[in-house]
């Protein structure tokens, strides 16, 4: 430790000073720390632009007093000749020596005997040689500690990596809106630009290089104007000041530095991976991406260099090890396979890919793997999305559109992806497929997305179409889909023999073309449904238990969940209050694991009931209000039906009696902000243990519920 002509202790160094103010990175920030006082080596790895350096350099900066000799800085991203990086070091520790010997030398007998930080950046080009190096360094010193940052670790014994993302949600907005008033000294944003900073820095991926220049171009436009300009991101940013290092220059200089780091092979792989808008796992990637100069039995190879060059990002998901690159990086591969001229082949080989692996995936949801089916379309998603896009941008494939949007059935309704499912069906019917085939597909899956959501309009025209061109191609299986919508559009308004009717002649139809499946299934659960509406509980009870049965069988979890609701409806109709919460209890378990809003909350409506009337009123009202916030993001409240609706509306009679209308009207609004999980949770809970009351005679207790259960849940005489 120094002192200057004042008495002041001082730090040796070469750090250089902080021109603007550091934001965000708490945890980053605290993480490297942590790393560097337990590790003599820390490597930040990351892509390029995402912020390693000003990361790196702001911690050692807030490490000085720790090191009596020092923090230095020593840039490497210039050199290209690997002799020359001993100098380079030499003259970062501002060492002097004239003599013959070996520059290693010098720095070995420099470094011995101190104690300092290092901070070593750039040094992707030269990491064969600047391993060993480092190593030898570091066994040779003990007081020496190194922060290295690339794009790669070094690999070297005793290295510890700490891999660094993009900026996330308010980090990235504070980074934006700093650099911009920096720019614009006393400028705020209004209040109702916040959304559209937001969207800035998203579409920006965070990356904090391209939040930086972003900024810099508010200087002559509004954040509209910015918007509408990002989609050539890489033409706008071009900006940064005298000073700013060369690869910083640009968003596009930036990633191409990492490109330039890699083999022909890695950049072609780069190229080809960039038709991935979302996750990807090998499997997909060797398929894809093979062949045509990259053999498929390479790719693992490739792609692991990738990895190391921070151009991918590994990500441990509950559909197993998935990769993806940020847009940015993406963007850039995807110029690069435009000048290949194989954009067109490699879009035609994702499309495939995705509509064999959503037609294996509706296959095998009446399976033990439904839950891994569900955790796998959730992280195809935005696979999926561009195949359907790539198929509807080519005529001649809209086909593969309407197949695939109807394929995807099981995901629209099983998994909370109504709206999206109504959004891409009603897309892909109103192009000319030429394939009668998968228009009826969509068309009868329209249909049932359109029944859930509450849309009756919708939802005749598209079943009474498929219906009709089933009929006259003779494809007895759309027949049968269709019919049985329409049975389940008769079960939500209220017409209950015609929902009976049309529903025991669908089931008919699958029997004889020998149709099973959860759609199946669920045409059995929604009959005994509308026979349990129209007072006939022991055969309903008996038609979701021989539905729970044949799941049970093949491991099926979704339909059950649904036959275990009707049977729970049942045991409180019937006066089994700690039998229907046992029901209740799994079926909301398992849709709310499946992310089925609708199935959720029609356990949660029932919940509230059996709360009630275990004496909770001011529970039962929050989990109305809870049910009542989800119903705006389902459809249509109990599908505006009487029958789903009498026994809500005996819960609340029931909770504004036992509260007050005040008190009770307070609980709903606390409900209603309570999220997802919350309400679940709550639900799930419970009341104390008790047990049930013994079963009662015909005219007991529970003969009397179940008789004023059939007046409430049929209000009128048509059934």
């Amino acid at each position: 430790m120094r002192r200057d002509s004042t008495g002041h202790r001082t730090v040796p160094g070469s750090l250089p000073a902080e021109l603007n103010r550091f934001v965000g990175r708490r945890t980053e920030a605290a993480g490297l720390k942590k790393l560097i006082g337990s590790s003599r080596l820390v490597t930040v790895v990351g892509a390029g632009g995402v912020g390693k350096t000003r990361l790196a350099t702001h911690v050692a900066g807030t490490l000085k007093e720790r090191f009596s000799d020092g923090v230095w800085l020593a840039e490497l991203s210039a050199l290209r000749d690997p002799e020359l990086i001993e100098h380079a070091l030499v003259e970062a520790l501002g060492l002097t020596d004239h003599t013959s010997r070996p520059p290693r030398e010098v720095l070995a007998r420099h470094l011995a005997e101190r104690e300092l930080l290092f901070v070593l950046d750039g040094f992707e080009f030269l990491v064969d040689a600047c391993a060993p190096l480092l190593l030898g360094l570091l066994r040779g010193a003990p007081g020496l500690r190194v922060i290295a940052v690339g794009r790669r670790p070094l690999e070297i014994e005793g290295e510890l990596t700490l891999p660094l993302a993009p900026m996330r949600g308010q980090d990235a907005v504070r980074l934006f809106t700093d650099r911009v008033s920096a720019g614009r000294p006393g400028f705020r944003f209004p209040r109702g630009d916040a959304a559209k900073v937001a969207e800035v820095c998203r579409r920006l991926d965070g990356i904090p290089l391209a939040l930086e220049l972003a900024a810099g171009r508010m200087r002559a436009l509004s954040v509209d104007q910015l918007l509408t300009r990002l989609d050539d991101r890489f033409r706008l940013l071009t900006g940064g000041g005298r000073g700013v290092l060369p690869r910083h220059r640009t968003l596009r200089t930036a990633i191409g530095w990492s490109h330039e780091l890699c083999t022909p092979g890695q950049r072609l792989l780069w190229a080809r991976l960039s038709v991935f808008p979302g996750q990807f796992d090998l499997e997909a990637a060797e398929y894809i991406c093979g062949g045509a100069g990259l053999a498929s039995d390479d790719i693992l190879d490739v792609l692991h260099e990738l990895l190391a060059q921070s151009v991918l990002v590994r990500e441990d998901t509950a559909a197993g090890v998935r990769y993806r690159m940020l847009d940015t990086i993406r963007e850039y591969g995807a110029q690069w396979l435009t000048a290949t001229g194989d954009t067109e082949r490699l879009g035609r080989r994702h499309r495939d890919w995705f509509v064999g692996l959503a037609t294996w995936c509706e296959l095998d949801w009446f399976s033990a793997r439904q839950t891994g089916i569900a955790a796998r379309v959730d992280s195809e998603l935005a696979n999926l999305r561009g195949a359907l896009e790539f198929s509807l941008d080519h005529p001649g494939d809209a086909h593969l559109a309407q197949y695939l949007a109807g394929t995807l059935w099981f995901y629209w309704a099983g998994c909370g992806r109504l709206a999206e499912g109504r959004h891409w069906l009603d897309h892909v019917l109103e192009a000319e497929g030429g394939r009668e085939g998968a228009r009826l597909k969509s068309l009868w899956v329209l249909g049932y997305v359109a029944v859930l959501q509450g849309d009756p309009v919708a939802a005749v025209a598209a079943l009474q179409e498929c219906r009709e061109a089933a009929q006259q191609t003779g494809d007895t299986v759309a027949a049968a889909y269709a019919l049985h919508r329409t049975g389940c559009l008769a079960l939500v308004t209220d017409d209950m023999p015609r929902a009976e009717e049309l529903l025991r002649e669908a089931i008919g139809q699958y029997r004889e073309s020998g149709e099973l499946n959860s759609n199946v299934l669920m045409g059995q659960v929604e009959l005994a449904m509308a026979v349990c509406f129209r007072g006939r509980l022991a055969e309903a009870a008996a038609m979701c238990q021989d539905v729970v049965a044949v799941c049970e069988d093949h491991g099926e979890r979704w339909a059950r969940a649904y036959a275990l609701y009707v049977l729970a409806f049942e045991a409180w109709s019937g006066g089994r209050p700690v039998d229907a919460r046992g029901l209740l209890t799994e079926s909301l378990t398992t849709c709310h694991a499946f992310h089925d809003q609708l199935g959720t909350v029609l356990a949660l409506e029932l919940m509230a009931l059996l709360t009630l009337e275990e004496g909770e009123a001011a529970e039962a009202a929050l989990l109305q209000g809870a049910a009542a916030q989800l119903w705006t993001s389902v459809g249509l409240p109990l599908f505006g039906s009487a029958y789903y609706n009498a026994p809500h509306l005996r819960c609340a009679e029931g909770a504004r009696g036992a509260l007050g209308a005040g008190v009770y009207e307070s609980l709903l609004e606390r409900g209603a902000r309570l999220d997802r999980n919350a309400a679940v949770a709550r639900a799930l809970r419970g009341p104390a243990p008790r047990e049930d009351p013994p079963s009662p005679a015909p005219h007991g207790a529970g003969g009397r519920r179940a008789e004023a259960v059939k007046r409430e849940v049929r209000p009128d005489q048509r059934a």
